[in-house]
């Protein structure tokens, strides 16, 4: 790779970052793109060389986000163990993602009303893909014995909506802490598939 795509790209990841920590304060209707500017000392038009407009970087956000929380979910699948504890890891991480990049991780509940044709068929691919890492450690368990779910698809919609929905109703201040929340999510979710 060139220096200037170097350049390029390690720019890009900068904007990103800027941009996915103004969209967890103000929301992705309340970022601006003058303020992730101003954040990185540049120019309004600078932006314009990296990113098309507000719903390209918004797009671009939210896949890297998403593509985060899939590459280590993989890790979690690849290193392996018992099927519950690597089920609890992956409910944990997802639960992280689900509190600590809400606003861009929330873009997932309603990508229709985000992005546009060509973006929302990249996001439900990537988004039916990380759905399928769940598959995956659901089949796992149903091979060695630990689950019994009679439908995992059903149980899989389930068990990622009810982490979705943490975005929801959590609050840093409220009466659980994240690692309780992964605790009871834990508990409930393996009853379900046991």
């Amino acid at each position: 790779m060139k220096l200037s795509n170097k350049k390029t790209l390690l720019k890009k990841e900068q904007i990103l970052s800027a941009a996915i920590d103004i969209v967890k304060k103000r929301g992705f209707s309340g970022a601006t793109m003058e303020e992730i500017a101003a954040e990185l000392l540049m120019t309004k038009g600078s932006l314009y060389y990296y990113f098309k407009n507000k719903s390209d970087l918004m797009y671009q956000c939210h896949n890297f986000v998403l593509s985060q929380a899939t590459e280590e979910l993989e890790e979690i699948l690849a290193k392996g163990g018992p099927v519950k504890e690597v089920l609890r890891k992956m409910i944990e991480k997802h639960i992280h993602y689900a509190i600590e990049e809400k606003e861009t991780f929330n873009l997932i509940m309603e990508p229709k009303r985000y992005f546009n044709k060509e973006q929302l068929e990249l996001v439900l691919k990537l988004r039916n893909y990380y759905e399928g890492l769940f598959d995956e450690i659901i089949q796992r368990g149903l091979k060695s014995g630990d689950f019994h779910a009679e439908d995992p698809a059903i149980a899989r919609m389930i068990i990622l909506g009810a982490m979705n929905w943490i975005q929801q109703w959590y609050r840093v201040d409220g009466r659980l802490s994240k690692e309780e929340i992964v605790k009871i999510y834990y508990d409930y979710i393996i009853k379900i598939l046991e």
